[in-house]
């Protein structure tokens, strides 16, 4: 039974919304800090949490997991995620990521936000 495994659909099919969350899952290791819409952002925040989580294992196991999650063939994301962000976290329980609102876009007045990396 799949009870409490309500997950955001983002109004996208299943393979386009993982390409979605792997790609924001890039740019925000990449970044550190990216602007995008409310509802993507609290999409995004349990994936790059996990993410974090595994990094922090920092085992082979935990390192192809990543690798298959985020979908990218470079290298170098998944190398900054195991050595630059996941031992800046290590005696935190969880929380990596803040959602600040920045208010309504001017085109659709769609809600606006930044996740960034605490």
């Amino acid at each position: 039974m799949r009870h409490q495994k309500t997950r955001h659909k983002l109004s996208r099919t299943t393979a386009h919304r993982k390409a979605l969350l792997a790609n924001l899952c890039v740019e925000i290791i990449d970044h550190e800090r990216i602007k995008t819409t409310e509802a993507k952002a609290k999409a995004l925040k349990p994936e790059i949490e996990k993410l974090i989580s595994l990094a922090r294992r920092g085992d082979l196991h935990a390192r192809r997991q990543a690798i298959a999650t985020l979908q990218h063939p470079d290298k170098g994301v998944v190398h900054k995620l195991f050595e630059e962000i996941a031992p800046r976290y290590a005696e935190r329980p969880g929380g990596y990521t803040r959602i600040l609102k920045l208010g309504p876009r001017m085109s659709d007045s769609t809600e606006m936000v930044y996740i960034e990396l605490v």
